[in-house]
């Protein structure tokens, strides 16, 4: 079993504004027992910062490329973090 945690921002590009996508991610991050945030962006982007067990971040990233019925995700840019602190849960912000 791989208990290695990671931590990573993903922004989120396509049609991803006005579609449930933040609503959807807190959703699977939830299921998948990640913590972090999500949020839109002015750009028409959605930023995502998740951190949990490898296994469900690599899931996540994956989950994040499909998105709910309404989505169309063009690209999404992952950075991996060195250090980050999570909330307690997973939240909407912004």
């Amino acid at each position: 079993m791989n208990d290695r945690k990671r931590a990573v921002e993903a922004r989120i590009y396509g049609k991803v504004q006005g579609v449930g996508y933040r609503l959807w991610v807190r959703g699977e991050a939830t299921r998948l027992r990640l913590l972090g945030w999500v949020r839109n962006e002015r750009d028409g982007s959605v930023t995502a910062w998740l951190t949990g067990a490898d296994p469900a971040v690599a899931a996540m990233i994956e989950r994040l490329r499909q998105g709910p019925s309404g989505a169309s995700v063009s690209r999404i840019d992952v950075e991996e973090l060195e250090r980050w602190t999570a909330p307690g849960d997973f939240r909407i912000i912004g």
